[in-house]
């Protein structure tokens, strides 16, 4: 894993809009395929705030997946939406999901021993963002909660996709996720910084041109969900320039069989 200059993580924004620009379409699908199974995945008893966010690691690889057939050239089917299910990366996966919600309640839990509990309870929805912005030591607490959640952010980044397509254990898949981001931290600075400008050019043209009236919410909505398409693009786009492009298991195979 070589060290990429800053600029590099303009480059993955661009690429990722080149990629969705190939199947729009056919992301699109996958994105309201995933959209489906989260509402019917959140009806469920007890489980349903949990289940959401732990599958995240296992329907983030068919964003990923189709990533791969925009390069190999084959369409992007909704039938991908089954790809983090498929064992041996099923059980791992959603071990990575079951981590990242334990990681969100330690960041979180410390956070209480500055604020007394402000942050959970924005978190949690028991109190509003202004009334918390009243209490005070909030803010050292935010300060608190990332330094502990963003080394974890930067295990995670890449941890699915390399436990889908490299085979390897939840482990290394942090390890060489945590380091990939390290090394070149400044790329993902300006990859982070594009993307939250992005996010908010677009919601301030939005306002200028409609107002803050329901039109400008009606479209909000539909860009909101293609940019985030667009990222997971421009994640895989990171991916392949730092881990090289994923070789599919049909070709693996045939690499590790002898020659007839």
């Amino acid at each position: 894993m070589e060290k990429l200059p800053a600029s590099t993580g303009w480059s993955w924004v661009k690429q990722g809009f080149a990629l969705f620009r190939k199947q729009a379409g056919g992301m699109s699908m996958l994105f309201f395929g995933y959209m489906f199974c989260m509402l019917a995945v959140g009806i469920i008893p007890l489980l349903g705030q949990l289940l959401p966010v732990i599958l995240v690691p296992v329907f983030s690889v068919a964003f990923a997946q189709g990533c791969l057939n925009i390069d190999q050239g084959k369409r992007v089917l909704p039938s991908l939406l089954l790809s983090g299910f498929r064992k041996p990366a099923f059980p791992v996966l959603f071990g990575l999901g079951v981590l990242y919600i334990v990681v969100a309640i330690v960041a979180l839990g410390i956070s209480t021993l500055i604020d007394n509990g402000t942050l959970w309870q924005v978190v949690t929805g028991q109190l509003s963002q202004k009334e918390a912005a009243l209490r005070p030591n909030v803010s050292l607490a935010i300060l608190l909660a990332m330094a502990v959640y963003v080394p974890a952010a930067m295990a995670f980044c890449f941890a699915a996709p390399l436990i889908y397509w490299q085979k390897v254990s939840l482990g290394k898949a942090l390890f060489f996720s945590f380091f990939a981001v390290w090394r070149s931290l400044s790329a993902f600075l300006v990859f982070a910084a594009s993307w939250s400008a992005i996010s908010l050019i677009t919601s301030q043209l939005l306002v200028m041109l409609f107002g803050t009236g329901s039109i400008m919410y009606q479209l909000m909505i539909p860009l909101s969900m293609i940019l985030t398409i667009i990222m997971h693009c421009s994640f895989y786009a990171a991916y392949r320039q730092i881990f090289g492009l994923p070789v599919d298991d049909s070709k693996k195979v045939s690499l590790d069989k002898p020659a007839d």
